[in-house]
């Protein structure tokens, strides 16, 4: 059982950064990749990025390519979105592949891929 827990939620003006950590705790040592996740509303929950819990790897979605750096320390990965747009706004989960080592994260992209997950952490962006 891996236990995700996300911080960081904020209403800020577009342009604005926030950051979000996602703090994992439990039988983590079966974690092989964790995502960040958002969902609108009335919206299917849309991958975000990704970090290897294996092997130096971070991967993003083309919609925030340049503008989100994922990055972890010890038992907590943080999302940093910068130059953000309303389009951002959503709620943002932090979720948990547990599986083979050799796993490929950068392939994990949809919600049904990864095991556990948090509760979110709202952020909305207005302009």
């Amino acid at each position: 059982q891996v236990t995700l827990v996300e911080s960081g939620g904020d209403s800020v003006q577009a342009g604005g950064s926030l950051r979000l950590p996602c703090v994992a705790s439990g039988s983590t040592y079966d974690t092989v990749c964790i995502g960040w996740f958002r969902q609108a509303p009335g919206k299917e929950r849309d991958w975000v990025a990704s970090i290897s819990q294996t092997s130096a790897g971070w991967y993003y979605a083309d919609s925030v390519q340049g503008r989100a750096y994922i990055s972890q320390s010890s038992n907590t990965v943080y999302l940093e979105l910068n130059s953000l747009k309303p389009g951002d706004t959503g709620m943002y989960y932090c979720a948990a592949h547990t599986g083979h080592r050799n796993t490929y994260c950068g392939h994990l992209r949809a919600a049904y891929q990864y095991n556990y997950w948090g509760r979110g952490t709202q952020v909305t962006v207005s302009s």
